[in-house]
This record gives structure tokens, sequence and C-alpha cells, in this order.
């Protein structure tokens, strides 16, 4: 069981989420680009080297639940019951995020993100980190035992099934019909491993 945070952690916690609500509401009201991090700094009441210390870049204020994302997608994998087959786990996980990104108050931060060159591209190299953690997981797991090359391809279609389901006009039927073929292309991988007699070069 996983001790509680003690005081620290949780003040610490607290502090970062103040700098990511400021900072997005700075952006909201005024504009990404005409809002820099002293600004941040200055309206959360921190200094500049605090917010630096909880995030890394600008870009990261946006999207401040990042690491939560990229854990909750490898522990759709780590986390599920054994007996539980792969796809479901995923979907069901790439299904809540889903949710979550297309809730009415996140368009007003898509647009933003959409009309940001730099947001775009931390948006694409940050999906790509997130479908690398997941191959590792997938990989790491005695019960899948598949190629590299077939876990990284099952990540990169649940990553990118997220942003296709997440941008269409209808999500959850976008999810229905991109897990189809997720999970054909999973099975496709048994079948191989079936013929050569191992899922391993």
């Amino acid at each position: 069981m996983t001790a509680p945070p003690g005081r620290r952690e949780r003040k610490k916690a607290a502090t970062r989420q103040k700098i990511a609500d400021t900072a997005l509401r700075l952006f909201l009201e005024r504009g990404y680009d005409a809002v820099g991090i002293r600004d941040v700094a200055a309206e959360a009441d921190v200094a500049v080297t605090t917010v630096f210390a909880h995030f890394a870049s600008k870009e990261a204020l946006v999207f401040e639940q990042d690491e939560d994302f990229e854990q909750r997608l490898t522990q759709a994998v780590t986390g599920r019951a054994r007996e539980e087959p792969l796809v479901p786990a995923l979907r069901r996980e790439i299904q809540a995020l889903v949710r979550h990104c297309t809730a009415d108050s996140a368009a007003p931060i898509w647009r933003m993100i959409d009309e940001s060159p730099a947001l775009r591209k931390y948006e694409e190299s940050m999906r790509l980190r997130h479908a690398e953690s997941l191959a590792t997981a997938i990989a790491a797991d005695p019960d899948l035992a598949q190629t590299t090359t077939a876990c990284r391809t099952i990540a990169r279609f649940a990553i990118d099934g997220y942003s296709l389901a997440r941008e269409a006009a209808d999500p959850e039927t976008a999810l229905d019909e991109i897990f189809r073929m997720i999970e054909a292309a999973w099975a496709a991988t048994h079948h191989a491993e079936d013929s050569t007699g191992s899922a391993r070069p």
C-alpha cells in the first residue's frame, strides 16, 4: 500500500498546480505568445526559478498532466489483471483520456494548442514519448511476449488512436472503429508468432 504524501510533497504539489492554473488562465486571457515565464511567476507570486523547478519549459505549463497521462497509460498494461487481454485494458484508458480531453472545458485549450506551432510541436513530441513508454511496458510483460517492433507498433497505434478520436466529430464511434483495427493488428502478431514458433527475432 502506497503511503500518503507528506506535508512537503503536498506543498510542492499545491505550488505546481497553482503555477499551472495561473499560466493557463493567463494564456487563455492574453494569448499564449503574449505571456512569458516572468508573467506567470509574478501572477503566481513565485520566483522564476520556482516555475522552472516544476516545469522544464513554457510549453510544459500547458501540458501539466503530461506525466500523469503517461503513467496512466503504462499502468493500463502493468496494472491490469493477469488474465485481462491487453487491448481492452488499453482501450479503457484511452477512452478515459479522450473523454477528459473532449470535455467542453478543454475546447479553448485545444484551440490555443492548434494555433501555436510551438505547442503543436511539443504535443507531438509528448505523444511519441508516451508511445515509447507504453511500448516498453508492453515489451516488459512476459505474458505478452512480442517483438520490439510489434510492441512499438501497437503502442503507436493506441496513441495515434487517442489523437484521432479526440479530433473526431463523434469520439466514441471513432474509438470503436480504431480499436477494432488495433485488436485485429494485435491478433495478427499472434498469428505470426504461431507460424514462426517464436515471438522474438
